[in-house]
C-alpha cells in the first residue's frame, strides 16, 4: 500500500507541475500533506516536516549565503573575463553559444557545488540567450546535464556517499570511472552541438557585434519560424521570443533591423529582427535581465579584482579540504566580500536587496522540499518503494547486479535524495550482488551513472537556483531535460560496460 501511494505521490507531483496546475512550492507542500493524511499518519505530519526541515536547513543556509557571495562576485566583475572569453568564442552563433554553455558549466562544476555552477553559468549566458531569442530551457537543460556528470567528482557528494556506504576508498570508486564519465561529458557536448544546430536553424545567425550593440531606444529580438527547441514547436516552450509585438518584419537578410508600427505580428524568416523597448547594454532583456556584460555598472570593483579572486580560490580550497562546514564557509565569505567591496552600510544593503529575490525563492523551495522528503521518509514510503524495486529484480539477474544498479540509479536518484539512495538502497543492492560474486566496487561505480538525471530532480535544491535565475518554469525545464539527462546517464553506463568498469 505504501509503495503504491509513494509512487502515486511522486507521479501526482510531477504531472501537476509539468502541466502548470500548481507552483512547485505549493505542490511540494500540499501533495505530500494530502498523501500523509491518506495513509492515516496525518497526526505525525508536523513531526515529519520538522525532521525534514532540520535535515535540509544546512543546505538552505548554504544556498542563501552562496547566492549572496557569488552574486557579489558577479556584481564586482570577478567573472567578467570568463564571460567575455566565452562570448568571444560563441560569436553570437547559437551552436557555439549552446556548446559554450556546456563547456562553462563543466569547468565551473569543478568546485563541486551545483548552485555555484548554475549562478555563474546563467549570469554569463542569460543575456546572450535573451538577446538572440534563444530557448532558455536549452540553457538550463545543458547546464544541468553537464553539471550532473561532473557531480560525480569525489568532493561533489555522490562518490563520497557511495564509498562511505560500502566502506570503500573514494579514489578506488572514482578513478576507474573517469573514462566512462569522460564519454558522458563528450555526449553532453555533442548534445549541445545538436541542440545548437536546432537553435541556429530556428533563429538564424548574427555576428557578435550585431548581437551586443547597445541600443538606446530599441532592443533587437530575433524571431524564427518555430520548430524544434522552441518557438511554435519542439521541446522548448520558453524561448524569450515575443509574437505580436511592435515592428514590421520584412523578408530581408539575417541581421536586418527594421522599424515599424505597432501591432504587426512577426512572421519573418529566421534571423530577421524587430524593434521594441530595451534597456542598456548587451545584457538588456524584456524583463531587466542581468547586467553581467555591462562594463559601466556601478557595482564593479576592478581595484579589488585580485582580492576577490584570491578570496574565491581560498573559499573553494577550504570547501574541498572540508576545513569548515560549507554553510559556515559561505557565511564567512559573504560577510567578508560585502565588507571589503562595499564598506558603506547602504551599499551592503543594496547588494543584499539585489539578490533577495533569488535567496527567498531558493530557500523557500528548499524548505518546501523538506515537507516532501519528510513525508516520503517518515511514512516509510521510500523504504517500501526501494524494497519493492529490489525485490522485483529477477533471480537470474543476480550476476548482473552492477548493470541492475546502474539502471536503477536513474529513477531512484531522481525520486530520492542522494542520502536516501546511497545510504538506504545501495547497501541492499551491494549485498544482493555479493551473493552472486559481484564486487562492491562495481556496484558503487554503477550507482554513479544516474547523476546526470539526478541534478534535475525536484528534490535537488540547486536546480531551483538554475530555473529561478534563468526565469524558466520548473515544469518546462523538467519536460525538456529529463529525456536528454536520462540518455546521458545511459551513455555513461554503456561506456562503463564497454570499458569493463562495471
Amino acid at each position: 500500500m505504501l509503495t503504491v501511494l509513494g509512487f502515486a505521490m511522486i507521479a501526482t507531483f510531477l504531472v501537476l507541475i509539468m502541466m502548470k496546475k500548481m507552483s512547485p512550492i505549493a505542490a511540494l507542500v500540499l501533495i505530500p500533506a494530502l498523501f500523509c493524511v491518506a495513509v492515516g499518519q496525518g497526526a505525525q505530519l508536523g513531526d515529519y516536516v520538522i525532521e525534514g526541515v532540520g535535515k535540509l536547513a544546512p543546505t538552505a543556509a548554504m544556498l542563501m549565503f552562496a547566492i549572496v557571495y557569488f552574486g557579489v562576485m558577479i556584481d564586482v566583475g570577478l567573472f567578467d573575463p570568463i564571460v567575455r572569453g566565452i562570448l568571444r568564442f560563441c560569436k553570437a552563433d547559437p551552436v557555439r553559444i549552446v556548446v559554450g554553455t556546456a563547456v562553462l558549466a563543466a569547468i565551473v562544476s569543478l568546485d563541486g557545488d551545483g548552485s555555484t555552477t548554475f549562478m555563474i553559468t546563467v549570469s554569463a549566458m542569460y543575456p546572450l540567450y535573451k538577446r538572440l531569442g534563444m530557448s532558455l530551457v536549452v540553457m538550463t537543460g545543458v547546464a544541468a546535464t553537464a553539471n550532473g556528470v561532473m557531480n560525480t567528482l569525489p568532493w561533489g557528494g555522490p562518490t563520497a556517499r557511495a564509498a562511505t556506504a560500502l566502506k570503500l576508498d573514494a579514489a578506488d570508486v572514482f578513478v576507474p570511472m573517469i573514462p566512462a564519465l569522460a564519454m558522458g561529458l563528450l555526449f553532453v557536448f555533442v548534445l549541445a552541438y545538436v541542440l545548437g544546430r536546432r537553435e541556429r536553424k530556428r533563429i538564424g545567425y548574427l555576428t557578435l557585434d550585431e548581437a551586443l550593440v547597445p541600443e538606446t531606444e530599441t532592443e533587437t529580438v530575433l524571431v524564427g519560424t518555430g520548430g524544434p527547441g522552441g518557438g511554435n514547436g519542439g521541446d522548448a516552450t520558453d524561448t524569450g521570443t515575443p509574437t505580436g509585438t511592435s515592428g514590421t518584419i520584412p523578408t530581408g537578410a539575417p541581421g536586418a533591423t527594421p522599424t515599424g508600427t505597432s501591432g504587426t505580428t512577426p512572421t519573418g524568416t529566421p534571423g530577421t529582427t524587430l524593434t521594441g523597448p530595451a534597456t542598456t547594454g548587451a545584457s538588456a532583456g524584456e524583463d531587466g535581465g542581468f547586467q553581467g556584460l555591462d562594463p559601466n555598472r556601478t557595482t564593479l570593483r576592478p581595484h579589488l579584482y585580485w582580492f576577490n579572486a584570491g578570496l574565491t580560490l581560498v573559499l573553494l580550497a577550504a570547501m574541498i579540504l572540508e576545513l569548515l562546514p560549507i554553510p559556515v564557509l559561505f557565511l564567512l565569505g559573504a560577510a567578508l566580500a560585502l565588507t571589503v567591496n562595499y564598506p558603506k552600510m547602504a551599499e551592503q544593503k543594496a547588494r543584499i536587496a539585489a539578490h533577495a529575490d533569488n535567496v527567498l525563492n531558493v530557500s523557500g523551495m528548499v524548505f518546501a522540499a523538506a515537507v516532501f522528503t519528510g513525508v516520503l521518509t517518515g511514512t516509510g514510503m521510500v523504504k517500501h518503494m526501494a524494497d519493492w524495486l529490489v525485490g522485483a529484480i529477477p533471480e537470474g539477474m543476480g550476476p548482473h547486479m552492477a548493470l541492475v544498479t546502474g539502471v536503477l540509479s536513474l529513477p531512484l536518484t531522481y525520486f530520492m535524495s542522494n542520502d536516501g539512495f546511497y545510504f538506504g538502497v545501495l547497501p541492499v543492492l551491494a549485498e544482493a550482488g555479493a551473493a552472486h560474486g559481484v564486487s562492491p566496487l562495481e556496484i558503487a561505480r554503477a550507482s554513479l551513472v544516474g547523476q546526470a538525471l539526478h541534478m534535475s530532480s525536484p528534490l535537488v535544491p540547486a536546480v531551483y537556483v538554475l530555473v529561478g535565475m534563468a526565469k524558466v518554469e520548473f515544469g518546462d525545464h523538467t519536460r525538456f531535460t529529463v529525456k536528454w539527462a536520462a540518455l546521458t546517464s545511459l551513455v555513461v553506463l554503456a561506456a562503463g560496460i564497454v570499458f569493463g568498469i562495471v
